[in-house]
């Protein structure tokens, strides 16, 4: 078949050990095979990221703005351990947060749902969707060892100077304290985010945060939330027949737990984190989720909503075969480019990322799959395929669909 013509480049976002494999595999064998492809590159490689001051993560952020889709794959957020291992420069701040921050937008988390793939919670019969606020919080604190005994507390000067003060704590020893924020503007976009996802999606709308512990910070949300439903979207939510509402989040646990699913949860940035790994874990695997962030300028982040797979990149440098799970990082670039196909008027490319999505799917209902949904699958004698046997199983039967 003749290569589908591009008209805009996708920012590509290339990332780090096992999934950066992964990465250039779906690429040689799932996209230049049938795509001619236009994208605007950035290595946001660990190394890369080092040598130039994590400028790239920035520009690449930017690159986003300006084209409008991005597909990035996953990155390493280093630690100390990573520090020495990579002699970085400086221990930098997660590449998603930065990018985040830049294109203050919603990250959107949904399982990819497999037959032979049963979810952990048996009452969950339909996916739920993560809305997770993606600014702030602890991904953009100020953290400081407090030494000694003395007294911490937070401070704001306005700009004519004057001060407004709270007392963190007296400190009667050494310990630790952390500082994070928000702002209105950020709460705003991701409010008016979560309602039109909403709408679009016709899912109901469940928000949580902690608001009788954080009576400030957690209470912003809620009221900001309540004000946006009431004032812009209650009249739409009742015409389309869905539902909006708040609960606290140990309480939204328990009934996300008991739920049938088919809905939408709606989180702070770290509760988002973290539940969006527990929903997919529950689902079957981190690497059957899809993650996307939605600018309030309508810019478009798609990416596999897990790590970078270490051990398994550890293994591979031994030469040992490996059998890595790599749907969502394919999924990541069906995304992209069927919404690049949507914003640019291409059918031909919105049909190629369904077709590959469903090949990717049925390679998996057929029998055929990766060791880590093999050791969970209800299908019988299930066929377990390396990374790359996966990949190019996953080709042969994209190639049967657009024949």
């Amino acid at each position: 078949m003749e290569k589908i013509k591009m008209i805009t480049p996708i920012v590509e976002m290339d990332g780090d050990e096992m999934t950066r494999i992964l990465w250039q595999l779906i690429k040689d064998n799932l996209i230049h095979p049938f795509i001619d492809l236009k994208s605007d590159y950035y290595d946001l490689g660990l190394m890369h990221r080092d040598e130039t001051n994590d400028q790239v993560t920035i520009d690449s952020a930017n690159a986003t703005k300006k084209y409008g889709v991005a597909i990035k794959c996953a990155t390493i957020t280093p630690n100390a351990a990573r520090m020495s291992e990579y002699n970085l420069h400086e221990m930098w701040k997660s590449p998603n947060g930065t990018i985040r921050a830049i294109l203050d937008g919603t990250v959107f988390r949904a399982p990819i749902v497999v037959k032979g793939i049963e979810p952990a919670v048996k009452t969950w019969k339909n996916p739920i969707v993560i809305a997770r606020h993606a600014y702030g919080d602890v991904y953009k604190d100020v953290e400081m060892a407090i030494p000694s005994v003395g007294k911490t507390e937070i401070v704001f000067t306005d700009k004519e100077g004057n001060e407004k003060r709270a007392l963190i704590h007296d400190f009667d020893n050494s310990g630790i304290i952390l500082g994070q924020h928000n702002t209105d503007k950020s709460i705003y976009s991701f409010a008016r985010s979560c309602f039109s996802y909403a709408l679009d999606t016709g899912l109901d709308l469940w928000f949580s945060t902690k608001d009788t512990i954080s009576k400030t910070y957690d209470h912003r949300f809620k009221d900001i939330f309540a004000e946006i439903y009431e004032n812009e979207y209650k009249d739409k939510f009742e015409k389309a027949g869905i539902t909006y509402f708040y609960t606290l989040i140990d309480d939204a646990v328990a009934r996300v737990m008991k739920s049938e699913g088919n809905f939408i949860w709606a989180l702070k940035n770290y509760d988002g984190d973290v539940m969006s790994d527990m929903i997919s874990s529950a689902f079957g695997s981190l690497a059957m989720m899809t993650s996307i962030l939605v600018s309030p300028e309508g810019n478009y982040e798609y990416e596999a909503a897990h790590g970078t797979v270490q051990r398994h990149y550890y293994k591979h440098l031994k030469g040992e075969e490996t059998s890595t799970n790599s749907v969502a990082s394919i999924f990541a670039w069906s995304g992209g480019l069927r919404k690049r196909g949507e914003l640019d008027n291409i059918p031909e490319l919105v049909t190629f990322a369904n077709e590959l999505e469903k090949a990717t799917i049925d390679v998996i209902e057929e029998g055929s799959m990766t060791k880590d949904l093999a050791l969970i699958t209800t299908i019988k004698n299930p066929k377990v395929l390396n990374s790359e046997e996966y990949i190019l199983a996953v080709r042969s039967k994209l190639e049967e669909y657009l024949k």
